[in-house]
């Protein structure tokens, strides 16, 4: 409970920082993927020197390439940047609650483990992942026909569902990438800057992944 309640207090705190980061403009926005950018790379090469600290080719290669990512990562989160930014807020959201949800109700239930690549992950807090993804939606459709009072009978964006667990999918799927690496290092945590978290990569693994694939998702559709 304890842990639990370090989480909820870190993520309030933390989607402060992202919404005034967000809203103030697209320049301080900017200026705060950088920096987090900066803290990634670190806790991501401090990862792999724990894995491969013997092999300097392995640890150049991956230092470029998480390098080109972050870079990808930071134009991708750049150019989603709206005003009013309620899209990029309502993606972050989509991971917040699907991290949430996949902690308090595998924490809750338990039962079978998902996969042998990170053993606190079951399937239990997949589904409750999923399920918990679709908040965002729930409020954004709530807002959406609260200010569209004449819409009587108002329809569910059945595609703007499929589009949120698909983000949810991708949220978990880096995760698992994240604790794949973690357990090669043999660590529980990528760093200690986040009370209840570890390190910002253990915190913002998916939503890393899930911004360039709404990005594509935005460029497709």
């Amino acid at each position: 409970m304890n842990n639990l309640f370090q989480r909820i207090i870190t993520s309030l705190i933390l989607l402060f920082i992202i919404s005034i980061s967000l809203f103030y403009n697209k320049y301080i926005w900017l200026i705060f993927l950088i920096i987090v950018s900066i803290i990634l790379f670190i806790e991501f090469n401090n990862l792999s020197k724990k894995i491969w600290k013997k092999k300097k080719n392995i640890l150049i290669t991956l230092n470029l390439f998480s390098l080109l990512f972050l870079a990808i990562l930071i134009y991708v989160s750049y150019d989603l940047y709206y005003s009013p930014p309620t899209g990029l807020l309502f993606i972050i959201l989509i991971c917040i609650f699907s991290d949430t949800g996949g902690y308090i109700v595998g924490n809750l239930i338990g039962g079978k483990k998902l996969t042998k690549i990170s053993p606190n992950k079951t399937i239990s807090g997949s589904i409750g992942s999923f399920i918990f993804s679709l908040f965002p939606v729930v409020i954004y459709w709530s807002l959406d026909n609260f200010t569209n009072i004449s819409n009587l009978y108002p329809k569910i964006d059945w595609k703007l569902i499929h589009i949120c667990l698909f983000l949810c999918l991708i949220c978990q799927l880096g995760d698992l990438f994240i604790s794949y690496f973690k357990r090669k290092a043999k660590v529980n945590d990528t760093g200690s800057i986040l009370p209840g978290h570890g390190g910002l990569l253990d915190r913002i693994d998916g939503v890393i992944f899930v911004l360039p694939v709404a990005y594509l998702i935005n460029k497709i559709f």
